[in-house]
């Protein structure tokens, strides 16, 4: 099968929007392959964190970004055979993601990658651009988004719930600062992409999204 012809679904949104544990469910469900395309920033985020490269050399970031040996098993994240599924979860982490992903030679090593995972039976990727940049022929493309409050507050029960100290108040300024950054990057800036479905999941179940998602995939073609 040519790989243009393989579905693809992106589902893009800020951070905590509850967008990658929606894209985890719906490939579950359809048995399609999975791209966490904010795993990759925050891999690349880690691992210059780790070596202390400087944040604004964005060329020693891109060649960091292509020397990455990573692996997906599941629900974990493997970087040169290292468990990192928790350490790439941390704030400090996130937010220096946020910072580099606005570099166009990060970017630009990242791209094909992240087009390689485009693979039979199909594909659901998450992340901020997906839709808008990577894969814009993608079957659906959905936008969730949720309040700042509300992903605060899921991202203070995620941290607490993992022994990790967090405090409300930091949370809820820090994903601001991001969205801001997010929304007016000048290379792919956080926006619906065009024909997407917008899905406001702030009062919403997980599994309400996820057929939500499911029902419009269903409906493609009919």
């Amino acid at each position: 099968m040519p790989t243009s012809h393989i579905p693809v679904i992106t589902i893009d949104g800020p951070t905590a929007s509850g967008k990658g544990t929606v894209a985890h469910k719906v490939a579950e469900k359809l048995g399609f392959h999975l791209l966490d395309s904010g795993a990759l920033y925050r891999l690349t985020a880690l691992q210059a964190l780790r070596r202390s490269t400087p944040l604004n050399d964005e060329h020693a970031l891109a060649k960091l970004a292509e020397h990455l040996h990573i692996h997906f098993s599941g629900d974990a994240i493997f970087l040169s055979n290292e468990n990192v599924t928790d350490a790439i979860r941390a704030e400090e982490v996130g937010n220096t993601a946020s910072k580099i992903a606005v570099l166009p030679p990060l970017r630009h090593a990242l791209y094909g990658l992240q087009l390689g995972f485009r693979k039979a039976p199909g594909l659901v990727a998450d992340g901020r651009d997906m839709g808008t940049v990577i894969f814009p022929n993608a079957q659906l493309k959905v936008f969730l988004t949720a309040s700042a409050e509300a992903r605060a507050e899921r991202r203070y029960k995620q941290l607490i719930g993992k022994g990790i100290s967090a405090n409300m108040d930091d949370l809820l300024m820090d994903l601001r600062a991001r969205d801001d950054r997010d929304m007016h990057r000048a290379i792919a800036p956080l926006v619906p992409a065009e024909g997407a479905h917008v899905l406001d999941t702030s009062n919403m179940t997980v599994e309400t999204a996820v057929e939500q998602v499911l029902g419009w995939y269903a409906a493609i073609g009919k």
